[in-house]
């Protein structure tokens, strides 16, 4: 008899505390905290070599477009037949760029049909599944709480009122109460 007293005890002292937690539960986030210039994981060594990536890649597009405009300058102080020639030829890598950007096109568009068919074959199963499976454990945990929970607290209710009839029927004696 002892043990189901601590057991109900310890029932109704869990169900108190669930209580207590479901009404005092705010939800609430933190603020996020002001973004500084330095992160936490990024050290000055690191920092440094992102800048010196950014300068050099600088650089390079400033080459790059300095060798453009030279190029264009040289053209247009060549004949016409020179330069007719060079634009054939551009045209022709034009032309070739133009084929390999629609060959890309078409297996991007095949790689996307079969992230389709993967959605809808194995995914959509799968989230369905797992609904179902949701739902027979919502029906599975309301039957527990209906057929086991609610009797164990209202045996344990039964039993602290039983607890508390007793106490006032036979008080404890001064002497067991002083100590």
């Amino acid at each position: 008899m002892a043990q189901l007293y601590l057991f109900s005890q310890a029932l109704c002292y869990n169900k108190a505390v669930m209580e207590n937690e479901i009404n005092n539960t705010k939800t609430t986030t933190p603020p996020l905290p002001a973004s500084t210039g330095y992160q936490a994981g990024t050290s000055p060594q690191q920092l440094r070599q992102q800048r010196l990536i950014t300068i050099g890649i600088a650089v390079v597009a400033l080459v790059f477009l300095a060798i453009i405009v030279l190029v264009t300058v040289a053209l247009l102080r060549q004949d016409a037949e020179t330069t007719s020639k060079i634009a054939d030829v551009f045209i022709i890598f034009m032309a070739l760029e133009s084929l390999v950007i629609g060959l890309v096109l078409v297996i991007l568009i095949v790689q996307l049909a079969r992230l389709i068919n993967l959605l809808q074959n194995e995914i959509k199963p799968i989230v369905e599944s797992t609904n179902e499976t949701v739902s027979t454990l919502r029906g599975t945990t309301q039957f527990l709480s209906d057929n086991i929970s609610e009797p164990v607290i209202k045996l344990n209710e039964y039993l602290a009122g039983l607890s508390e009839f007793f106490k006032i029927i036979r008080p404890k004696s001064k002497k067991k109460q002083d100590q």
